[in-house]
């Protein structure tokens, strides 16, 4: 069986866009000959590649068996020209990227400044929540995730690069606002807006109260921190937020409560499939984020600075001899 580079791309792109006729317009092919290279490659293979339910294709075992060598091949050829481009001095190619939602409110202009460097450099950037990042993480579909709470499974590589301080916050106006030290039981009663299930830092907050005895009680669930801070500026209940999310807290009405055990101590790391050799370009976008790190913890920590200026100071809530005494900050991953 002899297949040919050219067969294998038309069966990525029908893969892709999901249609022979999308798939056809944007190789510049007519659909009956993009239709009888299909039926050719799948006679060489000896089995068929497709069916079709309903209106829809859907790969075949053998279809999804050919479909994984030809993204090696396709990812193979890729990081041929990055390292031939590299040996003769220029770092050029695509970078595709899928972050958590939260690391939206940074990722974006460290992209924009990395492709002023190296202006040849295409980029891709995937945002989505921790669940769905990690699904394309495990198909392999992009050069680098990035994320605070790497996942058991599958393996991968994980390096640390930018702390990523986590905080409770609430409206600037909340009675809790401005004291100087709250223990953690002070905030037992307290309605939270978190995110949806499957985000990080939702696991963060959830593991956060149990590991001291106490259970979140939402009010609500939203799906981006925009729209959280949102609903804690307007008195829906606490949150617990990254510090990288605090841009622009004090215009939003927003302040950072000193709960004992806070910031919430986690990193955000680059992820990507253990064995996966990277790229040059993925290897140079990685020491990017490593030399561009300190600049952002110090932007990180002014933010929050600056939030827990915003309600005027407060007396400590007092805890009796029974209660707990302060609680320790421990790694809780996002």
């Amino acid at each position: 069986m002899r297949l040919t580079f050219h067969q294998l791309r038309l069966l990525l792109a029908v893969s892709r866009l999901g249609s022979v006729t999308r798939a056809a317009q944007r190789l510049h092919l007519t659909q009956p000959t993009l239709s009888a290279q299909l039926r050719q490659l799948a006679e060489q293979v000896g089995l068929p590649l497709f069916e079709r339910v309903g209106r829809k294709l859907h790969l075949t075992a053998a279809g999804h068996a050919v479909l994984d060598t030809a993204q090696r091949v396709e990812q193979e050829l890729e990081s041929l020209d990055e390292t031939l481009a590299e040996l003769r001095g220029d770092v050029v190619g695509r970078l595709q990227l899928a972050v958590v939602s939260t690391a939206e409110t940074f990722i974006p202009r460290l992209l924009g400044d990395f492709r002023r460097e190296r202006p040849a450099v295409e980029v891709s950037l995937v945002v989505l929540n921790r669940d769905a990042v990690i699904r394309r993480l495990a198909d392999n579909r992009d050069d680098l995730y990035i994320m605070s709470r790497p996942p058991q499974a599958p393996p991968v590589v994980a390096t640390p690069f930018l702390s990523n301080p986590l905080v409770v916050v609430a409206a600037a106006d909340h009675p809790l606002a401005g004291q100087e030290s709250l223990p953690i039981e002070a905030l037992a009663d307290e309605e939270f807006v978190l995110r949806e299930p499957g985000s990080g830092t939702r696991q963060a907050a959830e593991q956060f109260f149990a590991a001291h005895g106490l259970a979140l009680r939402p009010r609500l669930e939203l799906g981006s921190n925009e729209a959280v801070k949102q609903a804690v500026a307007g008195g829906l209940g606490l949150s617990l937020l990254s510090a990288h999310a605090l841009a622009h807290a004090v215009d939003e009405g927003i302040a950072v409560l000193r709960v004992d055990g806070t910031p919430l101590p986690t990193q955000w790391q680059v992820v990507y499939p253990a064995g996966k050799r990277l790229s040059p370009l993925a290897g140079a976008f990685l020491a990017f984020l490593r030399e561009r790190a300190a600049e952002l913890d110090r932007a990180a920590q002014a933010r929050l600075d600056a939030a827990r200026r915003r309600a005027p100071s407060r007396p400590a809530v007092r805890r009796t001899d029974n209660e707990p005494g302060g609680i320790s900050s421990a790694p809780f991953g996002l």
